[in-house]
């Protein structure tokens, strides 16, 4: 897919004052304008309902994106990128606040608008309303949607409903932070160019497939959203279940946007769906209780968030199947926690034994496994035996083929919210959900969310542990020895 021209552009940003704008989506826009992506006439509009101090507010931001220099990028264009900055106080979700907005934004009225809610999603529909009943909406409108949409299936559409009312579904952009990381978009170019994978990547040839995103962290400062949502629909509902569609998906007949998100929605419309007796030894919920992370004693989730009746789970572990040809009782895990012992994200590919050993005095199980590490340390690895060497037989070492992304590109690495802006700029909506995708994906956690409550039990866990007790899924305890 070649790459279009970006157009110029305001980008409003809605909570522009909020944590996520200042250390995800202001740094993207300036590493991309240093990099020479954002050559064109652009403003960017960062709506807050109280802070009015400009000078301040650009001497924080200036904070917040010298974190993120890395390897030779400088605050030398961070003036510059300032003058394209602007904040704008708008207390209220009404016409007459919002008109100081409409009159910044006609001044260019054939520039691109691209509407960034970076707000919780109970604000989408009034703002999307307000937005129109202001006439700010017109064909060169774009809208960016964080997640969660929603809590459940009802609200989800309930949202959709009023976000479609006003966007055309090209205009929508439901963003994913994961997707637009290199590691994850490495998945396609394993599969779909190198003959070697793609020949075995099956269930003939894949025994199971983990997917771990482990966490140090508690909830911090999001104990109000994260108590309404838990691990299941803040983790799993969104990044883990897309991961999967990458991972699971069959191969697109092209690159266009809605050819991948056809193969993706057939596969969460494939995944099985748990009832009340299937969902006792499929899955696992739990939450942190004191330990020590990193030789530093921790409260417990209920001490963090001061509301000591909550069973909202901080650990979800899942042992999901999907049904068609290619999967076909293959099992995915799916594992994510917050106060883990150690902060990674992974996917584990782990292959059958071969179907013959000749070598039966060996003590390791003849299986290769494929690694794709997404954080800390983005890397590929992938696992195969090898004889030590020696006399007095075959005896065998786990050896590592690695390719390490820091080693091997020796340019700094762009954060993912980079890749997925400039993306939208251009109108290229392949890592984003479709409305469909988005439908699919909830009526499959809805089975789940519908019968755990009664049927698994609240397993509580040691923070700077790996999770609840044994109950790891059969066994399945690989990911435990990181």
């Amino acid at each position: 897919m070649k790459d279009t021209v970006i157009k110029p552009f305001h980008a409003v940003i809605f909570g522009g004052d909020g944590d996520l704008s200042k250390r995800k989506i202001i740094p993207a826009f300036y590493h991309r304008f240093v990099d020479g992506q954002l050559k064109m006439p652009f403003q960017i509009i960062c709506i807050s309902r109280s802070l009015d101090d400009e000078a301040d507010f650009k001497k924080v931001l200036t904070e917040f994106i010298s974190k993120t220099i890395e390897k030779g990028a400088a605050l030398e264009k961070i003036d510059e990128f300032m003058d394209h900055l602007e904040l704008m106080k708008v207390p209220k979700t009404n016409q007459e606040s919002f008109e100081v907005l409409k009159t910044a934004i006609e001044k260019e009225s054939d520039w691109q608008r691209v509407f960034y809610f970076s707000v919780p999603s109970g604000a989408f529909s009034e703002i999307c309303n307000t937005l129109k009943d202001v006439n700010l909406l017109n064909d060169k409108s774009k809208v960016v949607l964080e997640k969660p949409l929603g809590f459940s299936l009802k609200s989800s559409r309930e949202i959709n409903a009023i976000i479609s009312d006003a966007f055309q579904e090209k205009q929508i952009f439901r963003i994913d932070h994961y997707l637009g990381k290199e590691t994850v978009q490495n998945i396609m170019v394993l599969r779909f160019a190198n003959h070697l994978f793609e020949r075995a990547w099956n269930a003939d040839n894949i025994e199971s497939i983990q997917i771990t995103v482990a966490e140090r962290l508690g909830v911090e400062k999001r104990a109000g959203y994260y108590d309404k949502t838990g691990a299941l629909l803040d983790m799993v509902q969104n990044h883990l279940l897309q991961i999967l569609c990458l991972i699971a998906m069959e191969p697109p007949s092209n690159l266009d946007p809605d050819t991948v998100r056809n193969e993706k929605l057939k596969v969460l419309e494939s995944l099985r769906f748990f009832d009340k007796e299937s969902i006792k030894s499929n899955v696992v919920r739990g939450q942190y209780t004191r330990g020590t992370v990193t030789n530093e004693k921790v409260n417990s989730y209920l001490e963090d968030i001061e509301e000591y009746n909550s069973e909202t789970e901080t650990f979800v572990a899942i042992k999901a199947y999907i049904d068609n040809w290619r999967w076909k009782n293959t099992p995915f895990y799916l594992r994510t926690g917050k106060r883990m012992k150690k902060k990674y994200s992974d996917i584990v590919i782990n292959f059958k034994t071969m179907p013959h050993n000749i070598f039966q005095d060996s003590k390791h199980p003849l299986k290769n496994k494929l690694i794709i590490r997404l954080q800390p340390e983005e890397r590929i690895e992938l696992v195969q035996l090898s004889k030590i060497p020696g006399p007095g037989g075959y005896r065998f070492k786990p050896i590592s083929l690695k390719l390490d992304f820091v080693d091997t590109f020796k340019e700094r690495m762009p954060d993912a919210y980079e890749r997925l802006i400039i993306d939208i700029l251009r109108g290229n909506q392949t890592l984003f959900m479709r409305h469909d995708e988005l439908e699919a994906a909830w009526k499959w956690i809805e089975s789940i969310n519908s019968n755990w409550s009664k049927q698994i039990p609240l397993d509580l866990y040691e923070s700077g542990s790996w999770g609840p007790g044994d109950q790891v899924l059969d066994g399945n305890d690989e990911w435990q020895t990181k």
